[in-house]
C-alpha cells in the first residue's frame, strides 16, 4: 500500500505497479483536498464489480465510483490493461496513465463523449501522455 495525502494505493494483485505520477495526476485534475483510493485487482474482482454495478457481465480495465464530491474510488484491472494498451497501441505504462485519467475525468462528473474526449486531451498534454 502506498500512501499520499489523499490518495492511497491498494495493490490485491501479485502484479507489479509501474511508478507512474498518479498522485501528480489526481491532485491536477481532482484537487489536493480530493481523497482517492486506487485499487489494483485481478479480472475476477473487476468482473464481479462490473456485473454488480454496471450490469455488464465481463472484466473490464477500469471502473471509477464517486463516493461524494471529495471522495471518490477507482479499481484498475492490470491484465484488461496489459490487453487494451495493444488495441490502442500505447505501452503499458502510458495506457495506465492514460486509464487513470480517463478515470479521473469520470470522477468530475463528466460522461463519454466530445467533452470528456477534450478534455482527457487536454490533462494527456499536461502529462505527456
Amino acid at each position: 500500500m502506498s500512501k499520499n495525502e489523499n490518495f492511497t494505493i491498494i495493490n490485491k494483485t501479485n502484479g507489479k505497479l509501474p511508478r507512474l505520477p498518479f498522485a501528480d495526476i489526481k491532485n491536477h485534475i481532482l484537487g489536493d483536498n480530493y481523497s482517492l483510493s486506487l485499487v489494483i485487482v485481478g479480472a475476477k474482482e473487476i468482473h464481479k464489480l462490473n456485473k454488480e454495478y454496471r450490469k455488464v457481465d465481463s472484466p473490464t480495465d477500469i471502473l471509477s465510483f464517486e463516493v461524494d464530491k471529495e471522495l471518490g474510488e477507482m479499481f484498475i484491472c492490470l491484465p484488461k490493461a496489459k490487453e487494451k494498451a495493444i488495441s490502442f497501441e500505447r505501452t503499458y505504462n502510458n495506457f495506465l496513465s492514460f486509464l487513470f485519467i480517463h478515470g479521473c475525468v469520470h470522477l468530475l462528473g463528466f460522461d463519454h463523449g466530445t467533452k470528456m474526449e477534450k478534455l482527457e486531451e487536454k490533462y494527456r498534454k499536461n502529462f505527456k501522455i
